[in-house]
């Protein structure tokens, strides 16, 4: 229609020469311009107008092969319905008429459907050079939602690259690793976020036609006027000179809907939970690179409590709902195109509570700065974002350590009680862990319920001891109790058979130090000796690494206890909470109870999918501090706990395969006994097998009884490997103690080798006492070694 009309301008034109009609507008008539026929003329000089615009900035391309458009016009059309804007049905009708053998009226005929709705018009020159230029698409968006528009790409250089997309608006709100003066400014500033979309059933990369369609999306963070500078490109160098492929637009962003969130627990009553909200292509809401807490932009999932609102975009949703392992995932679909809803309900439900049997929850490794976490626009996040995230995974005591990054920002949050944001039953305590400064190359130290958080001598982490013992010595002086984190780096073992004779390496960040430590007591709060370590990190590393110098430790008499942590967001950052202790207290739960409970080994660790509570043997409940037993002669004993555990019907496809250095390093899956719904619940004597029972995994709680025969002096445990472990129960024979020549053995080898890895990191003011530490615990172990059978 364009081109009839400007046919008619240039030959028709009333009032002018015959000789001028070709030369366009040059004159007009004075005496028509009251007529009918200038009216006439108005209406051509229009559309002469709009089509000269379209020249330069959008020409109609010619010279195009039907049937290569056609079927990538296709699939764009199939990709826009897949991402919920389908096109509407008359022009997927129309589109769908056209024919390969129509020749050059396809080119034409597809360009006047879809040009409409293209957002850029993209041209690559045969030099390859990238301009941009504005599409005739309506600039709106909506808040907290995405919008789908064409992008037209005239490829004279048959380029096949991706096309690319770069926009300062578009970038994350956060730069983790970057120090920046000016980061509230930035996070006002980055409110778009815009990619090309890839995906099935589109191709990665351009295709090389002369003329083809991509799909960019665009997402709005905020409502109202926004703007914002979008750069093309096709590859590095492409862009053309004077800043031609970069196109400025404003759009109009539409509110988001306000959801009223109906959150309860099993028992009616409000709570926190995690959302995880995807639209039909897969995509987060709200997106993640535009959060800043108490959301976090490593997570998909946000964490509500009953009677907020969310801000959802008008498109179809599906919401997941989920608090933790110890209960059942929820799903629904919303669909906010229309009117209703305005509320989102769920009703969680649990398939075990410990808690109501007195076990209670708790992550002894968790931060708020540092790994995952960003340092700007604050320097880490605060108490009551973390205290959002355990209550919405349902863990009862958080332990957040404050460390390297951050330190002298995050200590201000110590005080050596309960944060005032706790909400009891759910606490959250921060105390240290000596990372990233001090004595962390011969091993990370948990350093819980402090009552003081800096080593004397300075107010920051630049004078602390480079001997984990002398860092030890000052926090068990105060109360505090104390472990390796993160235990399994540095002991890498290739034997699955715990324990293994097998020496690992000692050249880490875990429990290489704990091999000296275990040996020494120093004064507690009291001046009376107390055992230097208190217990064992577990979970978060491969169990092989863990649990295998645990066993020794135990098998040469130490009493040792293990605790679960997650190390988040360092080593895990999905969620807190996904290495666990258990910790049998009386109610009301205090910090300072929980933690005792780790040191005496009232607890189970895991990952929340399975649970052995209330173990037993004899008449020695270890859920009650219970955990020395003592026998005249050996006997046989009865061993009992309640165990419980949780698996999908169907196996999680390649999970069973995996090595015991592959994530998830501790996970129920693993614990499947082939293709069946079952795990097996194994009765440990001096680390070995010694029975076992199978049990379904179907979350029913189970009371299950061993026969223990006791022939020495032993330490008892029960495991779900690798989901769950107990904490020992102790038995000596005949005033015996615990000797196990073997793992001595291995112990005294393990305190050269770690030596050899270590000294080199100590201060030479700190060499004397290191050298003394270590040969102690020669000299210790040479001793037991002498007491052993």
């Amino acid at each position: 229609m364009v081109g009839a009309a400007l046919q008619c301008g240039k030959n028709y034109l009333p009032g002018q020469p015959a000789g001028s009609r070709t030369s366009g507008i040059a004159s007009v008539p004075q005496a028509a311009a009251n007529s009918a026929a200038m009216k006439t003329y108005t209406v051509l000089l229009l559309a002469l107008f709009t089509f000269a615009a379209r020249s330069q900035e959008n020409p109609a391309i010619t010279g195009i092969e039907a049937q290569p458009l056609l079927v990538q016009v296709q699939r764009v059309e199939e990709a826009l319905a897949f991402l919920g804007e389908p096109l509407p049905e008359k022009e997927h009708a129309a589109l769908a008429a056209l024919k390969a053998d129509d020749g050059e009226k396809v080119a034409a005929a597809i360009q006047e459907i879809l040009d409409q709705h293209c957002f850029a018009i993209v041209h690559i020159n045969p030099e390859a050079r990238v301009k941009a230029a504005a599409g005739p698409a309506a600039r709106t968006l909506s808040e907290g939602g995405w919008r789908h528009f064409l992008i037209k790409v005239h490829n004279e250089a048959g380029v096949t690259a991706p096309l690319g997309i770069e926009s300062e608006q578009a970038k994350p709100v956060i730069d983790r690793d970057k120090p920046d003066p000016n980061a509230n400014k930035r996070v006002a500033d980055r409110w778009l976020e815009a990619s090309m979309f890839t995906e099935r059933p589109l191709e990665k990369t351009l295709s090389g036609l002369k003329l083809e369609y991509r799909i960019i999306q665009l997402y709005s963070r905020d409502a109202g006027k926004r703007s914002a500078v979008l750069a093309f490109n096709a590859g590095q160098g492409t862009q053309d000179l004077g800043f031609r492929a970069d196109l400025m637009a404003t759009f109009d962003c539409t509110p988001a809907r306000d959801i009223l969130l109906n959150l309860t627990d099993e028992n009616g009553k409000p709570t926190t939970a995690g959302l995880e909200i995807r639209d039909a292509a897969g995509r987060v809401y709200p997106s993640m690179n535009k959060r800043l807490a108490p959301d976090f932009f490593f997570h998909p999932q946000i964490y509500r409590e009953h009677g907020e609102k969310l801000k959802l975009p008008r498109t179809p949703l599906t919401i997941r709902c989920y608090r933790g392992p110890e209960y059942l995932t929820e799903e629904q679909t919303l669909d906010l195109t229309k009117d209703e809803p305005s509320q989102l309900s769920f009703k969680l439900r649990r398939w075990i509570d410990p808690a109501a049997t007195g076990w209670w929850s708790g992550d002894h490794h968790i931060h708020a700065a540092g790994c995952a976490h960003y340092t700007n626009p604050t320097q880490g996040v605060h108490a009551p974002d973390m205290l959002r995230h355990c209550m919405g995974e349902d863990l009862k005591v958080g332990a957040n350590l404050t460390w390297g990054p951050c330190f002298d920002y995050q200590k201000q949050f110590f005080t050596g009680v309960d944060d005032k944001v706790s909400r009891p039953p759910y606490l959250l305590r921060y105390d240290i862990e000596v990372s990233g400064f001090g004595s962390h190359q011969s091993g990370h130290l948990c350093l819980l319920r402090l009552k003081q958080q800096m080593y004397p001598g300075g107010e920051s982490d630049k004078h602390w001891p480079t001997l984990c013992l002398n860092t030890l010595r000052w926090a068990q002086a105060q109360g505090a109790v104390c472990g390796p984190a993160h235990s399994g780096w540095g002991l890498a073992v290739k034997d699955l058979n715990m324990p293994t004779d097998e020496i690992p390496p000692f050249d880490g960040i875990g429990a290489c130090e704990y091999i000296v430590d275990v040996t020494h007591k120093v004064p507690g709060p009291g001046g009376d000796p107390v055992p230097a370590v208190d217990f064992v990190s577990t979970v978060d590393t491969p169990y092989t690494y863990e649990l295998n110098i645990w066993y020794h430790t135990l098998n040469a008499g130490y009493r040792t206890r293990i605790s679960g942590e997650t190390d988040f967001p360092c080593i895990y950052g999905e969620r807190v909470g996904l290495g666990r202790s258990y910790v049998k207290v009386k109610p009301p739960l205090t910090y300072e109870a929980w933690c005792q409970g780790i040191s005496e080994g009232r607890n189970y660790v895991g990952d929340g999918r399975s649970h052995l509570m209330d173990f037993k043997l004899g008449d020695h409940s270890l859920g009650d501090g219970q955990y020395e037993l003592s026998l005249d002669a050996p006997q046989k004993l009865k061993a009992t706990v309640n165990t419980a555990a949780l698996l999908a019907e169907h196996p999680v496809a390649g999970m069973q395969d995996l090595k015991p250095d592959q994530k998830p390093y501790w996970h129920v899956e693993r614990a499947r006994l082939g293709n069946t719904r079952e795990v097996k619940v194994e009765l440990l004597i001096n680390g070995s097998p010694a029975s076992s029972q199978n049990i379904v995994a179907d979350g029913t709680l189970r009371p299950l009884t061993f026969d223990v025969n006791i022939e020495r002096s032993s330490w008892v445990a029960l495991r779900i490997l690798p989901s769950s472990h107990t904490n020992p129960i102790f038995v000596t024979v005949a005033n015996k103690p615990i000797r196990v020549r073997r793992s001595i053995d291995w112990c005294l080898k393990g305190v050269d080798r770690c030596w050899s890895q270590k000294e080199r990191h100590i201060a030479a003011p700190e060499k004397t006492d290191a050298i003394r530490a270590y040969d102690f615990a020669r000299m210790e172990y040479r001793r037991l070694l002498m007491e052993a059978e």
